[in-house]
């Protein structure tokens, strides 16, 4: 059984979400050979002031 984690800055929306965890099953399953009802997408969201490159928090970008 796949288990899928896409971590990433907040603010995507429901449909945006939606149309990547169709396709990342898709691709899953396909590659894989893995049926897609085994397919376990987890959506990591964090905010600015949670995430930081070189040293700097995104949100002070």
């Amino acid at each position: 059984m796949p288990f899928v984690t896409i971590n990433w800055i907040e603010g995507r929306s429901l449909e945006q979400k939606r149309e990547i965890a169709k396709r990342v099953t898709e691709v899953i399953s396909e590659v894989g050979k893995v049926d897609p009802d085994a397919v376990r997408i987890f959506f990591a969201e964090h905010s600015k002031d949670q995430y930081a490159i070189a040293g700097k928090l995104l949100i002070d970008k």
